[in-house]
């Protein structure tokens, strides 16, 4: 019966039936033939591809990279090797692995060396993870055959980064996926999701050759060549002939990575060699910053923060959003801390984003030849001259039944953030009966002046008002108010003229009044403003401030001119 099972097996898997009955485990493992396999998608990655790593580009040297011709070795050598690595999962030999380790030791020699340097980096984030959920050091090769240790490599399928996560995985492990961020490519993050889902696979099959094939196929196609394998077979090379094309060479050249990275020197392999060891350390970023500004203050090859943060899609850090873990080199983490506010600053124009857009407006973010804080030439402006502020009060309030720390807020025009850290509170709740201590922000007077002058006439404007300053008291009895657009000089005071000019004065100072009155009052965003300190300064709240400016969140960016709503 054995002999007849194997002479089948010899013909091809492929020709096996549901209704064959195979003989000992061990005589299929190591008699298994199959011209049909599929071999991972990695084996046909170029080795110029992998070159184009930041890694290998800059700290490989291939000058001093011995060439070596190709050696390979005897099935009984690779069964008698595999059979001495300290593993915890089984690695039998067979001819399918045979044919990969062969693979590897020929056509893929300087693909190996090259793997071997990135594994230099890579490896050491691999063994961490798998050491602190107490799993097989064999695990460490299985990026080998899933991307070749390339963290952008992306599948046919759209499995992305060093684990080839599919999309809906991704998601189902808690990793983010979207345009600008994809931890699937994050070499930490999806290592350690990675690690944790092979590790809920072995508790569901009990069999790390099974939970491998169900890495690379899904749970459900193994379940599939379970459920028709029959008979209770637990096994993988039992359900060997039932899997899909691409898992049954998935075991098998997993198996082969592991031979071809523990004994490539035995067969004139030899890594490609480094300049320096890469020592990397991270930071946590709660800015939107982007690649080009920390490559300028740091100093560093934008291409070296790319390698390092794969995850980011296009070299921007949305830490407004939620913080982020940036990687660089470990001497330049301190730096970056050091100099984050200037990394900021760096260029900002050409990175800010508008958060709001009134639609037929001049929108400009900016303009090159003028102040940031000049929106437009042609934008109407409002000044503010004076503003005077009387110090805040500080009352107790007691908490009534039914009442919140939000409404508690906006009925003294403050935040409830503020409420909480004047009275240390750890969370928003209040208890009623409980006394708070809060700062009532003091009386502001505002006298705003509406002008429609452009940029250019207002610097005209400028110009004429310190001529009149510098010119002698004799010739000047009081300084003129021109009209928008006019150009005054200084001139021979004369009674008559006095009296004309008096008159326009007074027409020209009603004038404004009655502008101020018909005018909404309105504040230009400056430096260093919030929504609620905006609020405060004028008596108002956040939430009214945004209804009437049309504000769904709180961002605000200078020169932005808001709409103060009446008290």
């Amino acid at each position: 019966m054995n002999k007849l099972i194997l002479s089948i097996l010899g013909i091809g898997l492929t020709a096996l039936s549901s209704t064959a009955a195979p003989g000992s485990i061990l005589d299929i493992k190591h008699s298994i033939k199959d011209d049909n396999v599929i071999a991972p998608e990695s084996f046909e990655i170029k080795s110029r591809e992998l070159e184009e790593n930041f890694y290998l580009k800059h700290y490989g040297d291939k000058a001093q990279q011995p060439s070596g011709k190709a050696k390979k070795g005897n099935a009984k050598e690779y069964e008698l090797l595999l059979s001495q690595l300290p593993a915890e999962i089984e690695l039998p030999y067979n001819s399918i692995v045979g044919k990969f380790i062969d693979m590897y030791l020929d056509k893929r020699r300087t693909l190996v060396a090259d793997m071997l340097a990135l594994d230099n980096y890579y490896g050491e984030i691999f063994v961490e993870e798998l050491i602190k959920e107490n799993m097989p050091m064999e695990l460490q090769y299985l990026p080998v055959i899933e991307s070749a240790l390339n963290p952008n490599a992306v599948s046919k399928a759209g499995a992305a980064g060093l684990w080839q996560i599919m999309p809906k995985t991704a998601t189902g492990l808690g990793l983010e996926v979207n345009s600008l961020v994809d931890q699937r490519r994050d070499p930490y993050l999806s290592t350690r999701h990675a690690v944790k889902y092979l590790k809920q696979l072995y508790d569901i099959y009990g069999d790390w050759s099974l939970a491998i094939a169900a890495y690379n196929c899904g749970p459900g196609n193994v379940n599939k060549a379970l459920k028709r394998a029959g008979g209770g077979k637990k096994d993988y090379w039992e359900i060997y002939a039932y899997l899909p094309a691409e898992t049954r060479g998935y075991v098998p050249a997993f198996i082969a990575a592991n031979f071809v990275m523990n004994y490539y020197d035995r067969y004139g392999i030899r890594p490609t060699l480094l300049s320096k060891k890469l020592v990397t350390d991270s930071v946590l970023v709660d800015k939107r910053v982007h690649f080009n500004q920390i490559a300028e203050v740091l100093n560093i090859p934008i291409e070296e923060i790319r390698m390092l943060n794969p995850q980011f899609r296009k070299d921007i850090i949305p830490g407004d959003n939620h913080p982020y873990a940036l990687t660089l080199p470990s001497q330049q983490v301190l730096s970056y801390i050091m100099s984050e506010q200037q990394i900021l600053e760096q260029n900002a124009d050409a990175y800010a984003r508008r958060t709001y857009v009134e639609p037929g407006e001049n929108n400009n973010m900016g303009s090159s030849t003028g102040s940031n804080n000049e929106l437009s030439s042609q934008q109407n402006v409002q000044q503010t001259i004076t503003q005077t502020t009387t110090a805040p009060k500080t009352v107790t309030h007691t908490v009534g039944r039914g009442e919140n720390l939000r409404g508690i807020a906006n009925k003294y025009g403050v935040s409830a953030t503020d409420i909480k850290r004047w009275n240390q509170m750890r969370s928003g709740k209040v208890k009623e009966g409980t006394v708070l201590t809060i700062e009532v922000p003091g009386t502001t007077t505002v006298a705003a002046n509406t002008s429609s002058q452009s940029v250019a006439e207002r610097t005209q404007q400028k110009r004429d008002d310190a001529s009149l300053a510098t010119a002698s008291p004799a010739n000047v009895s009081s300084r003129p108010i021109s009209n928008p657009g006019s150009r005054t000089t200084a001139q021979t005071s004369k009674a008559n003229n006095n009296a004309g000019k008096n008159k326009t004065t007074a027409a020209n100072s009603k004038n404004n009044k009655k502008n101020t009155k018909a005018t909404p009052k309105s504040y230009k965003v400056k430096k260093g403003d919030s929504l609620e300190k905006i609020a405060r300064a004028n008596k108002t709240t956040v939430k009214a401030l945004q209804s009437a400016n049309g504000l769904k969140g709180t961002k605000i960016i200078i020169g932005q001119t808001l709409k103060i709503p009446k008290k």
